[in-house]
């Protein structure tokens, strides 16, 4: 007897999604394996900790590419940049995840080095809405990262504390439970400054960008870059670095 059981439109879309994605990789001859990619999630923020983050790799003297945007990104268009990444013979990759490309399945069989959360803010979405909002995020987490970066102080942590990097798992935050710990924050007309702590090692950044996401903000990238084992002064100067355009 045959099986006459059909995809839904969702499936559909999602098989269509990964066998395109597959087909770029394939085509492109899978840059992605020589690289570490930096993949960050959230609903605000992505873009400044990818920069952040950018900076820091560059400040440590480390071969970097960003591909950074608060909108989708196309898998032609991550693809392509990925390829040039490899071609400019670059280490590290850090690229911004949102939803709309994660439910997309446009970073289908990437290997994720390292895979941080900004925050998660559903703002006016409906309960349904927000679950599925909330599991589009969390398939950066289920792709096996080598390292996952948290934020402990979001109120939806619970839902995505159950992911673990392979090698690693950070927490950054004003709760005592974090790993990089917020110990003290001044905002400033014109810039932003926190102290931060991590283990038994204390220091401070400082960003001529302002308003209060932004420590939570230095202090993801912070966790990032520790976890890849950057020192804490070149942390500071990195994100010292970096100015809105």
């Amino acid at each position: 007897m045959k099986n006459t059981a059909k995809l839904s439109g969702g499936q559909t879309r999602l098989r269509l999604g990964r066998a395109k994605v597959k087909l770029l990789a394939s085509y492109y001859g899978h840059p992605a394996r020589d690289l570490r990619l930096i993949c960050i999630t959230g609903t605000t923020g992505k873009t400044t900790v990818a920069h952040f983050v950018h900076e820091i790799l560059r400040a440590a003297s480390q071969p970097a590419a960003i591909l950074a945007s608060e909108h989708t990104i196309k898998a032609s268009v991550l693809h392509k940049f990925l390829n040039d990444a490899w071609k400019a013979k670059v280490t590290y990759v850090v690229i911004t995840a949102p939803a709309e490309a994660l439910d997309a399945e446009v970073f289908y069989g990437l290997p994720i080095y390292a895979a941080a959360m900004t925050d998660f803010l559903p703002g006016t979405l409906g309960e349904e809405e927000t679950k599925a909002y909330l599991e589009a995020k969390s398939k950066l987490f289920k792709m096996d990262p080598e390292v996952v970066v948290l934020n402990r102080d979001d109120a939806h942590y619970p839902d995505l504390a159950g992911f673990r990097g392979k090698t690693e798992t950070l927490t950054y935050g004003a709760s005592s439970d974090s790993d990089m710990r917020i110990d003290f924050s001044k905002l400033y007309r014109k810039g932003s400054e926190a102290s931060l702590s991590f283990g038994n090692k204390n220091f401070t950044v400082a960003s001529f960008l302002t308003g209060e996401p932004m420590i939570s903000y230095m202090a993801c990238a912070a966790a990032i870059a520790t976890a890849l084992n950057v020192a804490p002064a070149v942390i500071a100067e990195g994100i010292a670095n970096y100015e809105e355009k």
